[in-house]
């Protein structure tokens, strides 16, 4: 399954801060932000998390963060 949230992520700094914790929501994880998006999107594949656990994950960190449908 692919999750595809909506993010307020701008920078490769934001994402070096929030990748160990991405990293380890779930065994196998893959991930990757599309900063070029206006959405600046973020795919998550081949795990099965909970939605709720990423939006709050950004959150903690000051970022929004909603799934798409």
């Amino acid at each position: 399954m692919i999750y595809i949230f909506k993010t307020s992520v701008k920078t490769e700094k934001d994402i070096k801060k929030l990748k160990p914790k991405l990293d380890h929501l779930a065994s196998n994880i893959k991930w990757n932000f599309d900063l070029e998006d206006c959405d600046n999107i973020l795919r998550i594949a081949n795990c099965e998390i909970l939605e709720d656990r990423v939006v709050n994950l950004l959150k903690d960190y000051n970022f929004e963060c909603k799934e798409l449908d």
